[in-house]
């Protein structure tokens, strides 16, 4: 609360009051900025039913007509703070396969690449900030399904497209060989962070160390394969070991 109180009051204190008439391009943006950055913060604090329009539109220091006129309702308000954080989630992923493209002979091993670029997504989707906003989308998913189709869509799908792309590199290059780099991806993205977010969604504490550990034996896993050395996949049914079931 303390946080949120002192955020609202700097965006209140560094806008310049008005002189009246419409306002120039620059700033326009800069009042849009400043209005999704402020709706950010009190959807992220105060959740979705919490916060109001007339609440953003008193600490964005902007009118109420204004945020209707540009968001049309608070469910178009929350859909514009969605997009820029779907944007930043996907940042990583689209830097790795920039990477990827403009240095695919570089001397690190695709483990290690990998290994980075998990630790990137781990940190970004195991915050606070990542964590609230997938339980408002939880929370909100049945009455307003458009929005979550719009997170699957715009966040999940181009994540899985991104990386699916970055795969595609390592298989031209040699580095990896992949039947089918979009199924590797989605497999890849709910190894590395699916467990650990869903749980920290859960509100179970995460401890980074152990998730990094996690992350790290999952993408060796990910590498080797599920079938392991490759004659295994051609023993006979018949002739395999039986094991016997857990108790």
């Amino acid at each position: 609360m303390g946080l949120t109180a002192t955020r609202v009051k700097a965006a209140k204190r560094n806008v310049p009051k008005s002189r009246g008439g419409r306002p120039t391009r620059d700033a326009a943006i800069e009042r849009d900025q400043r209005l999704i950055e402020v709706a950010t913060r009190l959807f992220l604090d105060r959740g979705f039913d919490a916060t109001s329009i007339d609440a953003v539109a008193e600490a964005a220091r902007v009118s109420k007509p204004t945020v209707y006129a540009q968001y049309g309702d608070k469910r178009g308000l929350f859909t514009a703070v969605l997009r820029r954080e779907i944007a930043r989630w996907l940042a990583p992923l689209a830097a790795a396969a920039a990477e990827m493209r403009v240095d695919s002979a570089s001397d690190r091993s695709v483990e290690e690449r990998l290994i980075d670029l998990g630790r990137q997504l781990l940190t970004l989707n195991c915050s606070a900030d990542s964590i609230a906003f997938s339980r408002i989308l939880t929370a909100q998913a049945i009455n307003f399904p458009e929005v979550a189709k719009l997170a699957v869509d715009e966040g999940w799908s181009k994540a899985v497209s991104t990386t699916a792309d970055f795969f595609e590199h390592l298989v031209d290059s040699g580095a990896l060989d992949l039947e089918d780099t979009t199924i590797a991806a989605e497999t890849f993205l709910n190894m590395v962070v699916g467990h650990t977010h869903r749980m920290a969604t859960f509100g179970i504490p995460v401890e980074m160390t152990t998730a990094e550990k996690r992350m790290e034996v999952s993408i060796r896993l990910f590498l080797a394969g599920a079938l392991g050395p490759p004659g295994r996949a051609h023993i006979s049914s018949a002739k395999a070991p039986r094991r016997r079931p857990a108790r």
